[in-house]
């Protein structure tokens, strides 16, 4: 059975990375969480004290860093940053608040771009992301553009954070996650955009299992088109 590409776009808190997961356990694919990538340069910045209006800086902290992806005992992705597991760390809101300024900068986007061009080179790839369909792998057989009531999109996010021991007032994480979504659309760098030829899903009233069920059933679909 010949592999395919899966892009998965959307905005924050539509469930892109909970379905992207499932959907390449099912089929044994290799998920890769974009996001994740940006976020681990974020907090590289963060903890370096590295001032996104320093090009220099950006571009020598960028030289240093190392990112790659290992599945754990139970299954689960996760990100390492220079050989450290950061998956936790770059989930914290202090992460959150900084990641889109980060991610709009020319030179963080092509160093990310290149190694996602790496990771998808032999296909069996579920990626999700903003700019996957559009600017990553816009060959990619099959693309998804995930939507979602902003209300419904925080209630989401805040459960996340309560499971991971962060407890925020749901005002904040719309706030965010609002904000978010003008950077991530208004950005002149590879901005949030749904691919012409990717399809849409609104998650507003749908649960993650009919997701992952409306994701294979076009993914074997593509699978099986010659």
């Amino acid at each position: 059975m010949r592999k395919i590409l899966i892009a998965i776009d959307g905005y924050s808190a539509c469930g892109k990375s909970t379905t992207a997961k499932k959907v390449a356990a099912i089929f044994g694919y290799q998920y890769i969480d974009s996001g994740a990538m940006y976020r681990a340069v974020t907090l590289f910045f963060l903890n370096h004290h590295i001032s996104i209006t320093n090009p220099k800086a950006i571009t020598k902290a960028l030289s240093e860093i190392h990112l790659s992806f290992h599945v754990n005992l139970h299954g689960q992705t996760e990100i390492f940053l220079n050989g450290a597991n950061v998956e936790k760390k770059i989930r914290k809101m202090r992460i959150s608040e900084n990641v889109s300024p980060v991610s709009t900068i020319r030179e963080v986007r092509q160093a990310m771009v290149t190694q996602q061009h790496k990771l998808g080179k032999d296909k069996g790839i579920v990626m999700d992301g903003r700019d996957i369909g559009t600017v990553v792998f816009p060959e990619a057989e099959l693309k998804l553009f995930l939507t979602a009531d902003i209300q419904v999109r925080a209630w989401r996010r805040q459960q996340e954070l309560l499971e991971k021991g962060s407890l925020i007032d749901l005002d904040s994480i719309i706030t965010n996650i609002t904000e978010r979504d003008r950077i991530d659309s208004s950005r002149k760098e590879s901005p949030l955009l749904k691919a012409d030829d990717a399809l849409e899903i609104d998650t507003t009233h749908i649960t993650i299992d009919e997701q992952v069920d409306e994701v294979v059933r076009l993914a074997v679909s593509r699978i099986m088109k010659k």
